[in-house]
């Protein structure tokens, strides 16, 4: 069966990670994305990763990550010439994706109203820091960058040790799928109205929705969010140290914490309310702290999830990857080989499946202007004047 975006073609003129995973994301449902790269200076997440041999042909992991399913051209939109081509490509276009500093693309003649001229259906977004308005529209940033910004990093470490940055670069990939959810609504929306779109995402806004909870809280009746560490509100759903390593509880609500205390035989410290529990907090814990002490963490999780309490022992990526629940779910794709990279490697796709129709990953990365001829064949450039194009540094 066809997937949702067969058909569509999206011009992807992004680089590093927020916009590049959008445009991914589509990309496994089927659409035909076309990355725009210049010649001269091609996406810097191609030099980025984990294998200093693959950053140094291009092919870093930063950039296979999210490099899957789409064609690859180089257009120099410094050049007069180089924009007119991609005027030509974004009249065959649904979609057109672009991260650079806000009000750069209107300098060269691509914003939103110039390219709305050419394709009036066009859906065209724009991922940046701060967002296309407001006084620090102009400002550039990465995904530490705002998580300075927006208190995420205030509000993440222990009382002795914080700020701490986000491990993995959440707001960046957030920021993605969230620009993946907008691409699909405006299309959808598109079916319904026969209009384009202009989508304004900015990282600062995404960081904001991660803390969703907290800014409710805060802007409420003033609590501001504290670096709690490993612990939490309930003593019952946090972090112990065990035998030999760390687990960590879920015992969240007031029926799982009596199942808890239950199984622990602990009948006596069972509580009837959310206020009785947060007024015990502390004997909980100690209490909880010798008992988990008597077991391995992967015996508490396991024994403890066969009595249905959430629990799972703190786990390495390689622990993670390994787990065969993992493998079950298709999350990742093995590609046996890809231009430019010497052996197998995987990539994660997408969090979710389809019964049917659903996201697959179909060719791998391509090097940088693999697909430049094959496109602009398709738009109607001789083999000569794509020659001509490469000589002038146009492509």
């Amino acid at each position: 069966m066809a997937r949702p975006f067969e058909g569509i073609r999206i011009i992807d003129i992004t680089h590093v990670l927020a916009g590049p995973f959008a445009a991914y994301q589509l990309a496994l449902m089927g659409a035909d994305v076309i990355k725009v790269e210049d010649p001269n200076d091609p996406d810097q997440s191609r030099d980025s990763g984990t294998d200093n041999d693959l950053n140094h042909a291009g092919m870093g992991t930063g950039f296979l990550t999210q490099g899957s399913n789409k064609r690859a051209i180089t257009l120099n939109l410094k050049t007069e010439q180089g924009r007119a081509i991609l005027k030509k490509l974004v009249a065959t276009a649904d979609v057109l994706v672009e991260n650079y500093r806000p009000g750069a693309f209107e300098a060269l003649g691509l914003g939103y109203e110039h390219l709305r001229a050419i394709n009036p259906t066009l859906i065209y977004a724009s991922f940046s820091a701060f967002g296309q308005g407001g006084p620090k529209r102009e400002r550039t940033a990465y995904d530490h960058v705002i998580q300075s910004t927006s208190g995420i990093m205030a509000m993440t470490g222990t009382p002795d040790a914080n700020p701490i940055k986000i491990g993995a670069p959440a707001i960046d990939y957030a920021t993605g799928t969230m620009g993946a959810y907008a691409l699909s609504a405006a299309l959808f929306q598109r079916e319904r109205t026969g209009q384009g779109q202009r989508i304004d995402m900015a990282m600062l806004d995404v960081a904001m929705i991660l803390m969703a909870s907290h800014v409710t809280g805060y802007l409420r009746n003033g609590t501001h969010p504290k670096p709690s560490g490993n612990r939490t509100g309930h003593a019952t759903s946090m972090a112990y140290q065990t035998a030999d390593g760390i687990v960590m509880l879920g015992a969240s609500n007031l029926r799982q914490q009596k199942r808890l205390w239950t199984v622990l035989e602990r009948p006596d410290m069972i509580k009837r309310s959310n206020d009785e529990r947060h007024a015990d907090h502390d004997r909980e814990e100690q209490v909880l702290a010798a008992i988990m002490l008597t077991r391995t963490a992967a015996d508490w999780e396991s024994w403890l999830q066969d009595r249905h309490v959430p629990a799972s022992r703190v786990r390495t990526m390689r622990e993670a990857l390994d787990d065969p629940q993992l493998a079950s779910r298709g999350v990742l794709h093995r590609f046996d080989s890809a231009p430019g990279v010497d052996g197998p490697f995987s990539v994660p796709v997408a969090a979710f499946t389809f019964a049917h129709g659903g996201p697959h990953a179909d060719r791998p990365p391509a090097r940088v202007g693999e697909h430049t001829d094959e496109v602009l064949g398709e738009l109607g450039y001789s083999a000569e004047q794509i020659t001509k194009f490469r000589v002038k540094r146009i492509i």
